[in-house]
């Protein structure tokens, strides 16, 4: 009789996965995942083919769990771009080394920002139709506008620099916004 596999591909995955969210990306290898797991190296290379394969599907996984994140996150803001600004500015103080996978190491081959952001919902195609519904000529210069604000807020919060409550925080978003929108208007 075979002996039965008790360490699964999804066992690896989300040791993997919870390595990255405590310790960070750089930390998740073969021999740290094995003891994490409770196994030796056999069964991640029996379900993986390499550790490029294993990083690849933490990746994916970090991706969605951004996803769900945002649509989980609370809607308080009326102007656009700040609900994505508050779940983004969140995430990032939150879950500190998957943002860093996510938005700041950048690796060839993987999503862009943009993409990680629009999700499968359209989440920043969804805030442009709220721009152009309240009159922004150009929403796509509004959109870069506000986000070089968000992400640098987000980058600040990693580094212990960004102590605004969240309610400071939509504040400054919806604050900003509209002076961003009046300025497009204006052009």
């Amino acid at each position: 009789m075979a002996r039965k596999e008790t360490i699964t591909l999804q066992m690896i995955l989300d040791t993997a996965f919870a390595m990255t969210r405590e310790e960070g990306f750089s930390n998740v290898t073969a021999r740290k995942v094995a003891a994490k797991a409770g196994c030796s190296t056999q069964p991640i290379f029996r379900v993986y083919k390499n550790m490029d394969e294993l990083w690849d599907a933490v990746y994916q996984k970090a991706a969605r769990f951004f996803q769900d994140y945002y649509s989980l996150y609370p809607r308080m803001g009326n102007a656009p771009f700040s609900n994505l600004g508050m779940a983004y500015i969140a995430f990032a103080r939150e879950e500190k080394h998957l943002f860093e996978l996510l938005f700041v190491n950048s690796t060839p081959g993987r999503k862009s920002m943009y993409e990680i952001l629009n999700g499968g919902e359209g989440n920043v195609v969804y805030e442009i139709n709220l721009a152009k519904a309240a009159g922004c000529s150009d929403p796509g210069a509004l959109f870069m506008r506000m986000w070089i604000f968000i992400h640098g807020a987000a980058c600040m919060s990693l580094t212990g620099d960004y102590d605004l409550s969240d309610m400071e925080t939509l504040e400054l978003l919806e604050r900003s916004c509209r002076a961003f929108l009046a300025e497009t208007r204006q052009e």
